[in-house]
């Protein structure tokens, strides 16, 4: 009997560090896309430059690079580079901190546009990127626009 509750208590204090220990790896994670998109969305109204990677001015691949940055991750410098990284995950996968790419125009194949996912709700999916006309701002993938052009998503954060 005595040995029984031993067992227990055994298996008890194992299970607690088990959960301890895989809840501290979800919630670094967790922290790591935090400050990925505090960091993208710092840059929210910078103008669109191509090729800038300021609040001057900035372009979409350069604004996903500037906010890998607050966690030590190098990203490309390119949109098309950058689809190369990470694992690709179907769109009802995608979550905050993802990257989404685009097309030129629905016909293209060639990726020329990426975005940085900050919230998915109810199946929406909201992004932060560089528009040429509004600048940095938080657009949707059930816009019109993106839709056509979406070509897929990539997770560099594990």
């Amino acid at each position: 009997m005595q040995m029984t509750a031993f067992r227990l208590v055994n298996f008890l204090i194992f299970l607690s560090l088990l959960v301890a220990c895989s809840s501290t790896k979800k919630t670094k994670t967790e922290d790591q896309v935090a400050r990925v998109i505090r960091e993208a969305r710092t840059f929210t109204n910078a103008p669109y430059k191509w090729g800038g990677n300021t609040k001057a001015g900035i372009d979409c691949s350069g604004l996903t690079c500037q906010s890998f940055k607050a966690i030590n991750i190098s990203l490309p410098r390119t949109a098309d580079a950058q689809a190369l990284l990470g694992k690709r995950i179907d769109k009802d996968e995608v979550k905050p901190g993802d990257l989404v790419f685009f097309t030129k125009d629905k016909k293209s194949k060639d990726i020329s546009h990426v975005g940085l996912v900050t919230k998915v709700k109810q199946g929406e999916i909201i992004f932060i990127n560089a528009t040429t006309k509004k600048g940095v701002i938080e657009s949707s993938l059930l816009e019109e626009y993106w839709k056509i052009r979406y070509w897929g998503a990539k997770r560099v954060i594990k």
